[in-house]
């Protein structure tokens, strides 16, 4: 028996039986057939290129900062050095499962991934530099090594870029319709835009509930860019001929076996390929894992891990880092304080009850970005024209340089660096069973939630993220998210 977590950005499929056997006589191997191996090994290129890049660069630095007067090497040896390195990265990463098919959510487990990769591409590389005879190789190697989790980073959104604008042009794409218009069949549309490489595009969301039709369902993602329209349901053979549509995705697990089978048999005469989710397959409710029994798909309820090891690291980097950044930061942080007093009369920070970890109340400190006749506890602004909001608290919101004032929480154990939102009592007090699992782990400054384009929305209205987080949460992801706020978290709301 075979265990494995399902991530949040695979679409778990089912193909039926006599769909599949066709798909094998017509040679087909993957979803994306040539399409998704051409951009594999786009993918496969790039990362060598960006590797590759870095370790010359940290050889030109190394140069730069004086470390190479005593000791440095040719550069015929360093294109070596370096060419190897990267091949060698590469199939670390290739080890990994860096090249399949889905992107994960916000692409964080990529990154994820890269600096995971990265660590131990120094733990295993480190030590054969001190039996090399270029005493420069270590250095060059460290310095290569910080900078190629930034540098993929930007690689990945790139290729990311360049994957949607082959599939906007209808490049080895295949038309899709998703049957269902609920949280299942929004994370299934998600996962297709956020995974180019598949070769299918959504075309549109098929609901029986007259009212869904007409509204835009977008994707998971950094910016509301991406949407599927809803249409009326039921599945016919004429819709799915209209809509010129080579694969259908029913995304409701709960769905009656008639309208299951009629669906099924909607796309069988079409000549249409099918894919279903499991009933229960993708809860996001309960904690579990799946196991695949000679072809049966068992869901096994248990309880997260408690890794000790990881929450005394986090702790620690967590105290560190925010005593750090409090020094560095202090001069901006008077300034915002000036700012504030010289825009509206009322105190610079403002401070409310808020719910943290196992329930337990904290007191948070923001900078103020609304008036003092605002009520202390009610939902939070969507908009940035809320008249609450003051003409500093807008630059402040816009730039997210209010939540600097929460490194103060960090200091004292109330929060973290990264971790869900915490939310107002009155708010926690209608959570459902699915809700209350944010209150799992330390609130914190910010998440996956913070970074996607649903921060503009109430953080219990979009618990995907957090659930996401809880679930896959390590060291090496909380950096991630780190990295993936500075580079990508500065577009504001």
């Amino acid at each position: 028996m075979s265990t494995v977590g399902i991530d949040e950005s695979q679409l778990l499929v089912k193909h039926i039986e006599n769909q599949a056997s066709r798909a094998q006589a017509e040679g087909e191997i993957s979803l994306g057939s040539r399409f998704e191996r051409f951009l594999t090994a786009m993918e496969i290129v790039a990362d060598w290129l960006t590797v590759l890049f870095a370790v010359n660069f940290g050889y030109a630095l190394y140069l730069v900062l004086g470390f190479g007067k005593s000791a440095h090497h040719a550069l015929a040896a360093q294109f070596y050095i370096s060419t190897a390195i990267a091949a060698f990265y590469v199939l670390l990463l290739d080890r990994d499962g860096a090249y399949r098919s889905s992107n994960s959510l916000l692409r964080i487990k990529e990154t994820e991934r890269s600096l995971r990769v990265s660590f131990q591409a120094f733990v295993l590389i480190l030590p054969m530099t001190f039996f090399s005879n270029y005493a420069s190789l270590r250095w060059v190697f460290l310095i290569a090594m910080l900078f190629v989790p930034l540098l993929q980073a930007i690689e990945k959104q790139i290729l990311f870029n360049v994957s949607r604008a082959l599939r906007a042009r209808n490049v080895g794409v295949q038309r899709v319709l998703v049957y269902g218009a609920g949280t299942s069949g929004r994370r299934v549309v998600s996962a297709i835009l956020r995974a180019p490489k598949l070769g299918l595009t959504p075309v549109a969301l098929i609901d029986d509930d007259p009212e869904l039709k007409g509204q835009d369902v977008f994707e998971y993602a950094y910016r509301r860019g991406q949407s599927v329209q809803v249409i009326s349901g039921p599945v016919t053979k004429d819709l799915l001929r209209r809509y010129q549509c080579g694969m259908l995705v029913i995304a409701i697990p709960s769905l009656g076996r008639e309208k299951f089978s009629s669906a099924v048999q909607a796309a069988r005469s079409s000549g249409v390929r099918l894919a279903y989710i499991p009933g229960q397959a993708i809860a996001s409710d309960y904690w579990t894992e799946y196991a695949d029994i000679d072809g049966i798909l068992l869901s096994v309820f248990g309880q997260p891990a408690h890794q000790w090891q990881y929450e005394v690291a986090k702790r620690a980097f967590d105290f560190l880092a925010a005593i750090a950044l409090l020094i560095l930061l202090f001069p901006l942080c008077l300034i915002l304080a000036i700012m504030i007093r010289l825009d509206s009369p009322g105190p610079m920070l403002f401070k409310q009850q808020r719910v943290g970890k196992n329930g337990k109340l904290f007191t948070l400190f923001k900078f103020r970005t609304m008036r003092v006749t605002a009520p202390a506890y009610q939902f939070s602004p969507t908009e940035s024209n809320d008249p609450r909001i003051t003409r500093v608290g807008r630059f402040l919101r816009r730039t997210s340089l209010d939540e600097l004032a929460q490194l103060i929480n960090v200091v004292r154990g109330d929060m973290s660096l990264v971790g869900p939102r915490p939310e107002m009592p009155f708010i926690v007090q209608q959570y459902s069973t699915a809700h209350t699992q944010r209150l799992r782990v330390k609130p914190g400054i910010t998440g996956l939630w913070q970074l996607s384009a649903d921060r503009a929305f109430q953080i219990h209205e979009n618990i995907q993220y957090d659930l996401y987080y809880i679930r896959h949460r390590g060291f090496f992801m909380d950096f991630a998210i780190l990295l993936h706020t500075m580079i990508f978290a500065m577009h504001g709301v």
